[in-house]
């Protein structure tokens, strides 16, 4: 199985929706002439010209608002955010329009439309850009919300997304567009919904999504170490939650840490631990914890990003702390 970048998965996937489906077309900031502003676009204005790659100014609302109603019309648009920090200022379109067009015509007609872009920090990038934004979007009904980890996952959902008929927000990461993977060279779907057992274990079973998957995955090493067993779960979807994944999980290891970026108040994590308390409280053995970004704003300096985010020590400790091998 070929090994390609996250970009290109990205890519792979526009671009066979995009020959697969002439209603199919990309538009947003630097996506045509520019490639993209992280060459996810790359060659893509070549290929199928201006009508469908298209530039856009830098007005997130009106061009957001231009791809909602072309979703109305019977087009299917993938509008590209440069990133998610700057699409609050769409969030209208999102949430009054998009999110609301299937239950406001009576079911008449619907939304097709893929919103993506990179999420949350990218190093030292200040406040105002360095914010993560599923929970925001997981709280709107009427939307799904797809949160990649890596560049099988990229291409399968996207793929996924674009030829589903609700609303789809679609998060990747500034920090992960290089990274390499296995993708398959024939066509694959992943289902939207579905949750990835990443690494098995049977002592603790720790649920992530988007990069903090690298945060789980290396605190599962570290624990290796020590002899304690950690199941590593991938959201991949964050709504609808893959409840049954998570459940069966923590029936089999009694314990459940989730590692997150978003902030701690009304968070992803806040929504699994009452899914598994109601459903699965007496499996449990110790109390559901949680690693999520400091509640502050993200500061510039490295020794305060450092602090902000979860990473690996912080997620060990705390397993270990529900483990009851450290006091």
């Amino acid at each position: 199985m070929p090994e390609i970048a996250f970009r290109q998965a990205l890519r792979e996937a526009l671009q066979e929706e995009m020959r697969r489906d002439e209603t199919v077309f990309l538009m947003g900031e630097e996506v045509a002439e520019y490639n993209g502003a992280y060459k996810v676009s790359q060659g893509m204005l070549e290929e199928f010209g201006p009508r469908r790659v298209i530039d856009t100014p830098i007005a997130e609302l009106g061009f957001a608002a231009i791809g909602v109603g072309a979703a109305s019309n019977g087009l299917r648009p993938v509008v590209e955010f440069m990133t998610w920090n700057f699409a609050v200022l769409a969030l209208d379109q999102i949430l009054n329009h998009a999110a609301k067009m299937l239950s406001m015509s009576g079911g008449h007609f619907g939304c097709p439309i893929v919103f993506r872009g990179p999420n949350g920090s990218a190093g030292q990038l200040g406040a105002q850009h360095s914010q993560a934004f599923e929970s925001w979007y997981a709280n709107i009904p009427g939307l799904k919300v797809i949160s990649v980890s890596n560049p099988y996952d990229a291409k399968g959902l996207l793929k996924s997304a674009i030829r589903d008929d609700n609303p789809t927000i679609f998060l990747e990461s500034e920090v992960m567009y290089g990274d390499m993977g296995e993708v398959p060279a024939e066509e694959y779907l992943i289902p939207i919904g579905k949750a990835r057992i990443a690494r098995e274990g049977k002592d603790v079973t720790i649920v992530s999504f988007n990069k903090m998957m690298k945060v789980a995955l290396g605190a599962a090493e570290e624990l290796a170490k020590e002899g304690i067993s950690a199941e590593v779960i991938d959201l991949r979807t964050v709504r609808p939650l893959d409840n049954e994944t998570i459940i069966n999980s923590v029936k089999k290891t009694n314990r459940l840490v989730i590692v997150e970026e978003q902030w701690p108040f009304a968070s992803v994590s806040s929504e699994i631990t009452y899914r598994v308390q109601k459903d699965a409280f007496d499996y449990l053995d110790a109390p559901i914890r949680r690693i999520c970004s400091a509640d502050a704003n993200m500061h510039y300096a490295p020794t305060l990003v450092a602090a902000y985010l979860p990473d690996v020590p912080r997620t060990v400790n705390i397993v270990k702390e529900l483990m009851y091998t450290k006091k």
